[in-house]
């Protein structure tokens, strides 16, 4: 089937629909989107247009479910285990320099983004959820309950816990149907939108079946239109009876096993006990509290944020982030459109990374072999520099302090660094 295509001016306002950015967000939104691991046949559904399905998608209105989760997340880096707490904002303590906890979701959850998981997920309505994360001699889990957030982890026996003040708000809102400011309010104005996104760079059309979980569904295939992107496709398997996401499959241009492979082996539509969303701290736990959870607080926002954010920052950023100040990233453009989209920036001083022939200080030779080994040197009219790659996301740090990084390959970046003298 040929996917419906539009040039339409307000393509980019649902890009964030359809287009990765970040890998870690692409892992966050598969675990949002409760999807799934294995399928195993094709089964025979009607036919249905890309529309169709989407429009199915934005219909669904599952508000029971549970099951278990496989996430596999694979950029060629090593896993970062424990490791990746520490560079999540706030790792290790809090900002006035207390020490943090363990059982923080915003360092353990980042511990998602590399290896593979085991997770049990239940949800019932919008303020009851469970995630939890299955090791094989721990759990960790994050469980809301109406306005009492808790996550708390078994190895250390730490528990984390803080106030949901939003979700007061959330439950009247979703009662009284009212959709948030901006965004379509009906499944055809959302499919619409995500297909009118798509434009001249993306293809969506629907590839086939297949059965996840031991459920039918259909196979939606999003895809870049442009040369140069890291990514292959994105692979998102659809319940042909209820519309929700059955199974999130990201592969990478390159070929190989897929970046991102993620979602359900296990899944049940029914309401979960009430009693899966209780929590009370297990004797001698050491509990946390933490800031409460607010909608619309800007108290984590970065302090070193430009009061002005550039003319051509993308529209979707955040407002917290345009709004916040100071001027960590006024120099941050963004080069191309849709898939091949290049961030460019400044690091501070306007030096590159130090080397063993640098003014700035020697480089001891074998920290600079190491250095070396991570990254392949590149020349072209902007000088010189170094690129550093994943399987999908790479970067070009240039010796005079500049970068520029996306899910594009090195030649992009060389050729967009060119361009840019």
């Amino acid at each position: 089937m040929a996917p419906y295509e539009s040039e339409s001016a307000g393509r980019r306002k649902a890009t964030r629909y359809v287009v990765p950015v970040a890998v870690v967000g692409v892992a966050a939104a598969t675990i949002g989107l409760v999807p799934a691991l294995a399928d195993s046949g094709n089964p025979d559904l009607p036919k249905i247009s890309a529309q169709q399905l989407i429009e199915k998608i934005a219909k669904s209105d599952v508000q029971q479910m549970s099951g278990t989760v496989k996430i596999s997340t694979d950029l060629g880096l090593p896993s970062l285990g424990g490791m990746a707490g520490g560079f999540a904002p706030g790792a290790g303590g809090s900002s006035d320099g207390k020490a943090g906890s363990s059982a923080d979701p915003q360092s353990k959850l980042m511990e998602l983004a590399s290896g593979t998981h085991t997770l049990r997920i239940a949800a019932d309505g919008s303020d009851r959820h469970k995630l939890s994360v299955l090791d094989d001699a721990a759990e960790y889990s994050v469980i809301h309950n109406g306005d009492e957030v808790w996550a708390y982890d078994s190895a250390s026996n730490e528990a984390y816990h803080a106030k949901d003040a939003a979700a007061g708000d959330r439950a009247a809102k979703q009662r009284k149907g009212e959709t948030p400011k901006g965004v379509p309010a009906t499944p055809k104005e959302l499919a619409d939108e995500v297909l009118k996104a798509s434009g001249k760079t993306t293809s969506i059309s629907v590839e086939g079946t297949s059965q996840v979980a031991g459920r039918d569904a259909y196979k939606l295939l999003v895809k870049p239109k442009q040369a140069g992107s890291t990514v292959g496709g994105i692979t998102i398997s659809v319940d042909a009876k209820t519309g929700v996401p059955l199974k999130f499959t990201l592969t990478p241009a390159g070929g190989g096993k897929a970046v991102v492979d993620a979602g359900f082996t296990k899944v049940d539509f029914s309401k979960p006990a009430a009693s899966t969303f209780d929590f009370t701290p297990p004797k001698g736990t050491k509990v946390t509290e933490g800031d409460d959870l607010k909608a619309g607080d800007k108290s984590h926002a970065p302090k070193d944020m430009p009061k002005d954010m550039p003319k051509d920052m993308p529209k979707d950023i955040p407002k917290e982030l345009r709004d916040a100040q100071g001027g960590g990233m006024k120099d941050l453009k963004v080069i191309g459109e849709g898939w091949t989209s290049i961030a460019e920036l400044k690091l501070p001083g306007g030096q590159g990374l130090p080397t063993g022939g640098s003014a700035s200080g020697d480089v001891p030779p074998e920290a600079q072999k190491f250095m070396d080994a991570l990254g392949d040197h590149v020349t072209g009219k902007f000088g010189s520099g170094t690129v550093f790659s994943t399987r999908l996301v790479n970067a070009l740090i240039t010796d005079d302090g500049k970068v520029y990084a996306g899910a594009v390959t090195k030649d992009a970046l060389v050729k967009a660094a060119n361009a840019a003298q």
